[in-house]
């Protein structure tokens, strides 16, 4: 992966990008059949996760000529943030144990609205906008129709809530960390401290009597694909497709990773799968809520610039 920018716009290089993103967003999709294929239970699986991805990125950072040294204070941050990486996948394989793929993979994208809800705490002067107060709403409702036409995986569900918000408080908070350092680096640091936290976790199980369990068998082979294929190669691909494709153009790509992630656990396990119709009335609802969210909030800046526009010329 060349470190430098990619200015080709003939259609190949396009088509090229969008493939790249889609493979991306797929090997996202993928991680909750892994979670089901490895037999491990949610801490064991995010500890061996974690840390092999940590080594990997490693690896890339000095393959990338990418400096490992980024100081005490900003490693500290870094190791901390990856605290809720490490909680946040946590919660993620915790759903796909208590109910499926497809109930963990819909409660993903409420994602968006933590983040509305939680950005304002964060960054003085940013107030929720009425688009996504309202798009919040219509969440709210498609999560409520989900718990009532599926309340048997309601432990499930709750678990993917819970890892939806920790996933968007990591998001905020990342926002502010991530504009000086490469992005193999500060991956390295949070996988890292992912790691060390799910091992904090092992520890204090295993203090109190529960057994810790180990890979096996085939649980090499997936763990080495979740930890390299689905993290390590899908966000370095990722970041390399950013500089060729538009933020909202990755954005909407993006949401799909449900909808790839339900596709793949339908493909792999079948019948064990199936829900009902209410089921999917409530993710197609969530899902179209963040598809249309960016498209409705592109229109709305075009609008204000034109006024402000305006403005400047009556002025």
């Amino acid at each position: 992966m060349s470190s430098l920018p990619v200015t080709s716009s003939s259609p190949a290089a396009s088509w090229a990008s969008w493939l790249q993103l889609h493979l991306v967003v797929l090997a996202w999709g993928f991680t909750g059949p892994l979670g089901r294929l490895i037999s491990l239970p949610p801490v064991e699986t995010v500890a061996w996760r974690t840390g092999l991805a940590a080594l990997g990125l490693a690896v890339l950072a000095r393959i990338m000529k990418a400096g490992l040294n980024v100081g005490g204070r900003t490693a500290l941050k870094l190791l901390g943030n990856g605290l809720l990486v490490g909680a946040h996948w946590m919660l993620f394989f915790l759903a796909v144990k208590l109910g499926n793929v497809s109930v963990a993979m819909a409660a993903l994208p409420t994602t968006m609205i933590w983040c509305s809800l939680l950005e304002p705490l964060f960054e003085k002067g940013r107030r929720i906008s009425r688009l996504e107060l309202g798009m919040g709403l219509l969440m709210v409702l498609a999560v409520g129709l989900i718990f009532r036409v599926e309340f048997a995986y309601w432990q499930g569900f709750a678990a993917g809530l819970g890892c939806a918000f920790v996933g968007a408080l990591f998001a905020v908070i990342n926002k502010h960390l991530v504009a000086r350092e490469h992005f193999a680096v500060i991956s390295c640091y949070q996988m890292a401290g992912a790691c060390a936290g799910a091992l904090a976790v092992l520890a204090i199980s295993g203090a109190s009597g529960r057994p810790v369990a180990h890979p096996q068998n085939m649980d090499w082979v997936w763990l080495l694909v979740l930890s390299q294929v689905c993290t390590v190669g899908a966000y370095a691909a990722y970041m390399d497709v950013l500089r060729r494709l538009s933020v909202f153009s990755i954005n909407v790509v993006y949401n799909l990773e449900p909808v790839y992630g339900i596709l793949l656990a339908a493909l792999f396990f079948g019948d064990t799968e199936r829900m009902s119709p209410g089921f999917y009335v409530g993710t197609g609802m969530i899902l179209v809520a963040v598809v249309v969210t960016p498209w409705l909030q592109a229109r709305a800046r075009s609008a204000g610039d034109a006024r402000l526009e305006d403005t400047r010329r009556k002025t």
